[in-house]
């Protein structure tokens, strides 16, 4: 007998063999997020605001303030994206704003990223912040801050760095929240041009 032949009669047939368990493809499709999908954006922010650490926000945003911060991003032509499913599903967003309200900051954005618990660990936010980069460098802004707190955030601070960011400092014990004093990681991704 041949090794080929003793390979396939050593297998058992088809019809006889478990089913092989294949997870069906993650598709989505990264686009400006529209009025409609702010109840979604909310209702992923309100999970992290209360149950986690990730945001030092202790009360949800309301409705009203995503419509703002909507109208901001719009006014002031910075992105303000969603992943959505295939099925029309809102995944997880990610948009930029302002680090500061001084004029002298305006080439300067701050960035955030959320998504959905149950789209975690499928290459989802980083395919959000490569995006939300790629638009925020064709916005002419030059540099990019992300504001991390210091625990319970290490995945979110690892994507960052793989994407270029570079650790520019920490403070310590700067918020507190559930009773616990919190801390910040600040990370920088310059988004000018190499010369």
């Amino acid at each position: 007998m041949l090794p080929e032949e003793y390979e396939r009669r050593r297998r058992l047939p088809a019809h006889l063999r478990e089913p092989e368990h294949r997870e069906p493809d993650f598709a989505f499709t990264i686009r400006p997020v529209a009025a409609a999908d702010l109840p979604v954006v909310r209702d992923i922010y309100r999970h992290y605001v209360l149950n986690s650490t990730v945001t030092f926000d202790e009360r949800p945003k309301t409705l009203g303030q995503w419509r703002r911060s909507l109208r901001e991003a719009t006014e002031l032509q910075l992105p303000f994206i969603v992943a959505e499913s295939a099925t029309g599903a809102i995944l997880g967003y990610a948009l930029v704003q302002p680090w500061k309200q001084r004029s002298a900051y305006r080439y300067t954005v701050e960035s955030s990223v959320y998504l959905s618990p149950a789209a975690t660990g499928r290459g989802l936010g980083r395919a959000l912040m490569e995006a939300l980069i790629e638009a925020t460098k064709a916005r002419g802004v030059r540099e990019m801050i992300a504001v991390i707190a210091d625990q319970g955030a290490d995945a979110s601070i690892r994507l960052h760095e793989r994407l270029g960011f570079d650790e520019i400092g920490r403070m310590g014990r700067v918020g507190q929240k559930f009773g616990r004093e919190l801390g910040i990681v600040l990370l920088q991704k310059s988004l000018r041009k190499k010369r």
